[in-house]
C-alpha cells in the first residue's frame, strides 16, 4: 500500500515556474514506477511525465517537452515536477500516481494503481 501526497501548486504568471513534488509513505519507494497527470476543468486526465523506479523518465505530453522535467529521491521518498515556461493552457489538476513496477514508464491513467488526491496550478496574469 502506497499513499501519495502532491504539493507546490498555486498560480502563477505565464512564463512562470513551479516545482510540485509528490511524497509518498509506503515501504519499497524504488519499486514504484511514478506518473504524473493532470486534468484541465472538464476534460479527461492526461500523462504529464513518468519516471521509473530506477530515475528513467519520459514526456508523456508533447507540449511539455523542454519544459517540464521530472525527477526523485528515493531516499526522501519523493518525485518531483519541475514546470518552466508555464502556460495558459498547463493550467489544471496535477496527479502524481504509483505503479509497483520498477522497469517501466506506464503511460494510460489505468496503468496506475495508487493515485494522490492533487494539486491545484493556475496560469493566469
Amino acid at each position: 500500500q502506497l499513499q501519495l501526497v502532491e504539493s507546490g501548486g498555486g498560480l502563477v504568471q505565464p512564463g512562470g515556474s513551479l516545482r510540485l513534488s509528490c511524497a509518498a509513505s509506503g515501504p519499497d519507494f524504488d519499486n514504484y514506477s511514478i506518473g504524473w497527470f493532470r486534468q484541465a476543468s472538464g476534460k479527461g486526465r492526461e500523462g504529464v511525465f513518468c519516471i521509473t523506479g530506477g530515475g528513467t523518465s519520459a514526456a508523456l505530453e508533447d507540449s511539455v517537452k523542454g519544459r517540464f522535467t521530472v525527477s526523485r529521491d528515493n531516499a526522501k521518498n519523493t518525485v518531483y515536477l519541475q514546470m518552466n515556461g508555464l502556460k495558459a493552457h498547463d493550467t489544471a489538476v496535477y496527479f502524481c500516481a504509483a505503479r509497483a513496477v520498477r522497469y517501466l514508464c506506464p503511460a494510460s491513467v489505468s496503468d496506475y494503481t495508487y493515485w494522490g488526491q492533487g494539486t491545484q496550478v493556475t496560469v493566469s496574469s
